[in-house]
């Protein structure tokens, strides 16, 4: 605060030179009761800061159940489709060794991909020391023969002697004891000479039924041998099928002879199939059954390849709702719903098929409940909200965009 010398006391004061004590003194005291008022002041001022810093807040008043997006998805129209994939293969796959002892392969007599009759030979194994056995064998059949009609002649001689009394009844036993044991050398000699016949018709590998030959592991000039295995593959008659991965639920809406339609991966052309066997264990480990579907006979179908396979079947009314509303819990499919009272439930359904218009539900749910269309992740059953149908929340949604 600025003194002002117009003050009597401050005129006064400067009058006297300033040698006045009680002047003095009444202007000291002025001067301290100026600066208590602005402390006083300034203390005031801090103190309703503080208090309003301090003071509670007003709570806003509580607000209702959260708001949640529905759905009643109805019924509509839906194929009865499956989908799936499958690995393509022989229908027979019969695989093709070595029979008799082996050998070195002299010649290959089929390639992959040609078909060929029962008993054709695919491939030859080097046979020269079983060919000379076999010479020696037929020649000591020849001699063994030789022997045999020798003995029989001496036989028929002896036998036209013994009654005039020149050949006794003991030398006609013993020259037919000979005659008999050269017959038995005969059929022995016979026999050996089938058997090494018979080996040197294994060394020629060739084929248990007609068909396709799908694959050929054997080069020439290889050694082989029964432990080497399979040295051709065949698809007996030409076979082939798609051996097609079907969920477990969708396992019981296949026939056997239901129509198929296959489509190899990487091909623009898709076949006709028919269902011959639908087996009859369920994967306990990806929950999958194995449908195995008969192919025509087609170059483009190659076996080892994948196919995308779906079996149409007639059209049934079910409820159809967004992938979004679908949920996952230890292998089981759900939705959750909400009730009249806005309390959230879970659903657990079975799905038909999946499309791009939507999940159809085969069991669960009839299509006159509101489902919970994408917020079901953060909602759990037993609690309350607000439902608000789908086509409402895409107006709300529109006349806010409108008032932006």
């Amino acid at each position: 605060m600025q003194l002002s010398p117009r003050d009597p006391e401050i005129r006064a004061h400067l009058e006297s030179g300033g040698t006045d004590p009680e002047v003095a003194r009444k202007a000291r005291r002025r001067l301290i009761l100026t600066i208590a008022a602005i402390l006083i002041g300034l203390a005031l001022f801090v103190w309703f800061l503080v208090e309003r810093a301090t003071a509670p807040k007003p709570t806003a008043p509580p607000s209702g159940p959260p708001a949640v997006t529905v759905m009643v998805p109805g019924t509509s129209d839906v194929a009865d489709r499956v989908a799936a994939v499958g690995s393509i293969s022989a229908r027979r796959d019969m695989p093709v060794g070595v029979v008799g002892e082996g050998g070195m392969v002299s010649a290959i007599r089929a390639e992959a991909g040609q078909y060929v009759a029962r008993g054709q030979v695919l491939a030859e194994l080097d046979s020269g020391v079983q060919r000379a056995q076999l010479a020696q064998l037929e020649a000591g059949l020849v001699q063994a023969g030789a022997d045999a009609r020798l003995a029989q002649a001496e036989l028929d001689r002896a036998q036209a002697l013994v009654a005039r009394g020149f050949i006794s009844r003991a030398d006609i036993d013993r020259r037919t004891a000979t005659r008999d044991s050269a017959r038995a050398r005969v059929d022995v000699a016979r026999a050996q000479v089938q058997e090494m016949r018979e080996r040197i018709l294994r060394l020629s590998i060739r084929a248990p039924e007609a068909g396709l030959v799908i694959q050929r592991n054997v080069e020439p000039g290889q050694v082989v041998s029964p432990a080497s295995g399979a040295l051709f593959r065949v698809a007996a008659g030409g076979q082939m099928e798609v051996r097609a991965q079907i969920a477990e639920q969708d396992m019981p809406r296949l026939q056997v002879g239901q129509e198929v339609i296959v489509t190899p991966v990487g091909s623009a052309s898709s076949y006709a199939g028919r269902i011959w066997l639908l087996e009859p264990v369920i994967d306990p480990q990806s929950r999958q059954g194995v449908a195995r579907i008969a192919l025509p006979a087609a170059e483009t179908i190659r076996a080892g390849g994948f196919a995308n396979v779906v079996v149409e079947g007639g059209r049934t009314a079910r409820p159809v709702v967004p992938q979004s509303a679908i949920q996952t819990d230890k292998g089981k499919s759900f939705v959750l719903v909400a009730g009249t009272d806005g309390v959230v439930a879970r659903r657990d359904v079975r799905i038909a098929s999946v499309s791009a218009s939507g999940v159809a539900i085969a069991d669960g749910l009839s299509g006159d409940e509101q489902v919970v269309v994408s917020a079901g992740a953060f909602l759990r059953p037993g609690e309350k909200v607000t439902p608000v149908l789908q086509a409402d929340a895409a107006a709300a949604r529109g006349m806010s965009g409108k008032a932006g």
